[in-house]
């Protein structure tokens, strides 16, 4: 034993030292990739339908048009390029008690990821509800994955998704917006008395503050 341990000590001490220069070394890394440079936003709009019930198509022109930044007074451009959709929900309360007096109207509220475009049709999935008063007809629909709503679209007239509900009904949508360093895609209807370099919300529709069945519940900044 005394024999193995006198060889082993020697064993270390014959060892070369390490230079300080090689131990030291460091390898300087190239850059590294850059992903997502994009500006990308994901949000939560809120509409509603004070004036009339809505029956009709939502197109990705008019996502990409709820969020407008003016370049003049007359003139709105879309603040991002590209749109997806997470989620819409919509509430809906029961209507007036009909003159019989026979209880509260019903009330139906739906939504259908369904285009009519060739080649980019939607999941065609409907989600409806009714209500009897009890509760707001509630409806809580998501796109497919690998449908047309969920994946990124460019303003167009392609249907993102078909609306339909009363009166005062709340309807929120949850999106995702990006934008590429590419021009800027002008709004479908001109503004009125913007100020330019302002940033705006518009109809849920596409339409003007004085024109939308959908307007948004921030009036303020509605144009």
């Amino acid at each position: 034993m005394v024999k193995r341990k006198q060889m082993r000590s020697r064993g270390r001490q014959g060892r070369a030292p390490r230079s300080r220069t090689q131990s030291s070394r460091m390898v300087i890394p190239r850059p590294p990739q850059i992903g997502n440079y994009e500006v990308v936003h994901g949000t939560r709009l809120r509409f509603s339908s004070p004036s009339s019930g809505f029956d009709g198509n939502i197109t990705f022109q008019n996502l990409l048009d709820t969020l407008l930044v003016a370049s003049s007074t007359t003139q709105g451009y879309d603040l991002f390029k590209f749109v997806k959709i997470r989620r819409v929900e919509v509430w809906a309360a029961s209507g007036n008690t009909p003159a019989s007096g026979d209880g509260p109207l019903p009330v139906t509220v739906a939504v259908v990821f369904q285009g009519v475009t060739a080649g980019i049709v939607g999941d065609v999935s409907v989600h409806t509800d009714t209500s009897m008063s009890i509760e707001p007809a509630y409806v809580n629909a998501r796109p497919s994955p690998k449908s047309l709503a969920s994946n990124y679209q460019v303003s167009s007239s392609a249907v993102a998704f078909r609306l339909t509900c009363p009166v005062n009904s709340v309807i929120d949508v949850e999106l995702s917006f990006k934008s590429q360093f590419v021009s800027a895609t002008a709004a479908q209807n001109g503004l009125t008395s913007a100020v330019a370099g302002d940033i705006y919300l518009r109809g849920l529709d596409g339409n003007a503050e004085s024109t939308t069945a959908l307007p948004p519940v921030l009036a303020d900044y509605t144009i």
